[in-house]
């Protein structure tokens, strides 16, 4: 089979060593420059890319995906669409080609779409940007998506194996991405995923009564029917009301949200951290005791590492040790301590335990 890789760039240049090194299992690399003012095309070119310019005025995200996916060659097979500050690991390509079936037009694999400060990953999900060369079309200005044109429908398979690490510029801006998610909801007043996407977006902006007023309508749209992204915009009118100082709000979405996916842990660990606020110790026991008790972890990007870290044992050390059942602090927070072992708080909180711990036993005997 022919695979070739497909990108958009606008300077990157720190990222293309990496990147292109990343992507030579491939056939064929090409990128659509849409305007860098650095040397990411002579860096590309120099390390066998094919490269290509356009200007996309105005801008818009759909629009430079299809101009980078209508500059590979029409006779691959399958297309893998990256962006240049992600990078796999080595084997991608005979993990794809080893599972990829005749009729197959696309499939997910494992994303780390953000890492810890001490290197261990963050959030991770799958992703589904490999696909067939003909049949799919980018859509949306923002948060753009593949969507399937051709006959017959879509056949989607899982590659075990393949890891796709995202490890993006921290200082770069995402302001564009407000305005054109705005535009996308006038485009399609109907589609409830970028209702959503932009109700978080003004959540992150701290625009508070937009992001309720948004994710409430979210939450009325007939489409609106998968409960995992429900659920992230109950939890995020929650934070909004948090960000306004309405606690009482934020805890009756809190367990709408528990209702509405009862095997996400994160609106369990959410409304865990609101009692560990209010010294609720009881009820950060009960909680974390239910979020622990889900195993699975979903593969969609609604899973956040804060719910499947150190945190729930944390706070339930934390709540154990505040109400006296020392030996029960002590054996939260050691596994705390497992899952971020160079957590400096954690560490001291356990050798804290443990000296209060050998106290109560000592006055015992």
């Amino acid at each position: 089979m022919k695979i070739c890789v497909y990108a958009i760039a606008k300077n990157e240049a720190k990222f293309v060593s990496r990147w292109a090194a990343s992507m030579r299992e491939a056939d064929g690399i090409y990128v659509l420059d849409t305007g860098s003012e650095d040397e990411t095309v002579s860096l590309l070119e120099q390390a066998g890319v094919h490269t290509a310019r356009q200007t996309i005025t105005p801008w818009r995200f759909d629009t430079a995906r299809n101009a980078s996916l209508a500059f590979v060659p029409e006779d691959a097979d399958i297309c893998v669409c990256t962006d240049l500050d992600e990078a796999f690991e080595p084997g991608w390509r005979k993990k794809l080609e080893a599972a990829w079936q005749p009729g197959t037009t696309r499939a997910s694999y494992r994303y780390t779409w953000s890492f810890e400060p001490d290197g261990s990953e963050g959030r991770v999900f799958w992703l589904n940007k490999i696909h067939c060369r003909h049949g799919y079309r980018w859509t949306h200005p923002v948060h753009e998506v593949l969507a399937w044109q051709g006959a017959g429908g879509e056949k989607q398979i899982t590659v075990e194996g393949i890891q796709l690490n995202h490890r993006p510029d921290p200082e770069k801006s995402r302001k564009q991405y407000l305005p054109l998610l705005e535009l996308s909801v006038r485009e399609a007043p109907d589609d409830d995923r970028n209702t959503h996407y932009l109700g978080r977006e003004y959540y992150f902006y701290r625009r508070w009564d937009d992001c309720i007023r948004t994710l409430t309508r979210h939450l009325a749209m007939p489409r609106a029917v998968w409960k995992d992204e429900r659920c992230a915009s109950m939890r995020y009118i929650a934070k909004a009301y948090l960000g306004k100082g309405d606690e009482t709000s934020a805890e009756h979405w809190l367990w709408r949200a528990m209702a509405e996916a009862p095997y996400l842990r994160e609106p369990f660990v959410d409304l865990a951290f609101v009692k560990y606020k209010q010294e609720d110790w009881e009820a950060v026991i009960y909680l974390t005791g239910l979020a622990l008790a889900i195993q699975e972890r979903t593969r969609n990007y609604i899973t956040e590492n804060t719910a499947w870290g150190s945190l729930p044992w944390d706070l339930r050390s934390l709540a154990y040790f505040y109400t006296g059942r020392l030996e029960k602090a002590d054996a939260a927070v050691r596994e705390a301590v497992k899952l971020s072992p160079k957590n400096q708080r954690l560490q001291e909180n356990k050798k804290r335990i443990e000296v209060e711990l050998k106290k109560s036993l000592l006055a015992a005997m």
